[in-house]
């Protein structure tokens, strides 16, 4: 029989690619963050990140270093691309077809309960347990970029397979990030945001098809968000869930705003928060002090254990009992490959990371084992994929 090969759809063909050629960025500015801080001029790169820029707006005072304006301020811009990117899928991608959307779901949810359920049973309840949610999360970048390298070796339904996964993770993220990682919650700023959500949608009812129009809507949007106490990030996931999939006004606003901002996310955004996250101090034995931390193996077998396991029993535990199917061209025993790319955690367990913990020792053991973790993962993603050596039946 010939083998399967699967078209993909424009958009989806063009996001993975600027997925791609964005984790080669991100992986470059995650090597000169560690190469930096473990410089001679190591000093120059906290003393960068850790400057305080005071934003003073009427009676309001926004004070934060630089590292925590790009966490809060910028990544709001990948988390709405994130939101419109979960908005295209649920109406017209992967996610729209019940059962063709199940299997990766609770593929998705299995990936994400089983590393927390291992990290929090490493942990036992000590200090850093509040870090169960580190590494629950999935590098959509890195994960693709692992299967670009494969080339066609794979087909083009395990990617599909995975992308979908990554996307359902990213929603679960965006909740746990919003229930969990909050700080003291503001019910009158929490009003205010709702309300420019919701002016958004009048705005949209209105026929407003202009985008710089709801610019100082989305302003208000997060900065009522930061000052609600709920991560300022998720503003940007709900104004991305808003943008009109569907031709609006006869203009599509929806790939304008894709094509305009996934690349400056990809390759602005994204890199620069590795580069102000992932320096770490390995000198003076941290690095023998962190492979001997509980949190750091925690983190580990986290990622390359629970999501390895979780998504792939999930996903043939679902399959035996019928439950939907897998994309055309995938075979089952590629399930392992795929779950295994799913421990490759990186942009949204150090977000979390550094969400979660206050403590240097503690964020430094984290993001140790966020790095080893990943590569482990991608390394077995990668082995468990060649073995099967493509996804159709000859």
């Amino acid at each position: 029989m010939k083998r399967i090969q699967l078209s993909q759809p424009k958009p989806l063909a063009d996001f993975l690619k600027d997925e791609v050629l964005g984790g080669v960025v991100l992986l470059l500015a995650a090597i000169v963050a560690l190469i930096w801080s473990n410089s001679p001029w190591s000093a120059s790169y906290f003393d960068l990140w850790g400057t305080h820029v005071d934003l003073a707006l009427g009676g309001l005072n926004i004070d934060l270093d630089l590292q925590h304006w790009i966490n809060d301020l910028l990544m709001a811009i990948f988390f709405f691309v994130v939101g419109v990117e979960i908005k295209r899928e649920l109406v017209s991608g992967e996610l729209k077809g019940r059962r063709d959307a199940l299997i990766p779901i609770l593929a998705a949810i299995g990936g994400v309960a089983l590393p927390a359920l291992i990290f929090t049973a490493i942990m036992a309840g000590g200090e850093g347990a509040d870090g169960w949610a580190v590494p629950a999360a999935t590098d959509i970048a890195f994960a693709v970029g692992v299967l670009a390298l494969l080339g066609d070796r794979v087909s083009g339904g395990v990617r599909i397979f995975l992308l979908t996964i990554a996307i359902v993770d990213d929603i679960v993220a965006i909740a746990i990030i919003a229930a969990f990682y909050g700080e003291g919650l503001s019910l009158a700023w929490l009003a205010v945001a709702v309300a420019g959500l919701l002016a958004v949608v009048g705005f949209q009812r209105l026929g407003v098809w202009r985008i710089w129009c709801y610019v100082p809507l989305a302003a208000v949007v997060w900065l009522a968000t930061y000052e609600s106490g709920i991560h300022a990030t998720i503003a940007g996931v709900a104004l991305g869930l808003l943008v009109p999939v569907r031709p609006f006004r006869g203009r599509e606003i929806h790939r304008r705003l894709e094509h305009a901002l996934h690349p400056v996310s990809a390759f602005l955004v994204v890199p620069l928060f590795a580069l102000a996250n992932a320096g770490i101090d390995l000198g003076g034995g941290r690095l023998g002090d962190a492979l001997g931390s509980q949190i750091t193996w925690a983190v580990i077998c986290g990622l390359v254990i629970g999501k390895t396991i979780g998504i792939s029993g999930t996903t043939l535990l679902a399959l035996r009992l019928g439950r939907g199917t897998l994309p055309e061209g995938m075979r089952p025993a590629q399930v392992w490959g795929v779950g295994a790319l799913g421990g490759i955690g990186f942009t949204v367990s150090l977000f979390i990371t550094d969400l979660a913990f206050d403590d240097t020792l503690l964020t430094d053991g984290a993001k140790i084992g966020i790095f080893l973790g990943s590569i482990i993962s991608g390394a077995l993603g990668a082995a468990l994929l060649l073995r099967i050596r493509g996804g159709a039946e000859e």
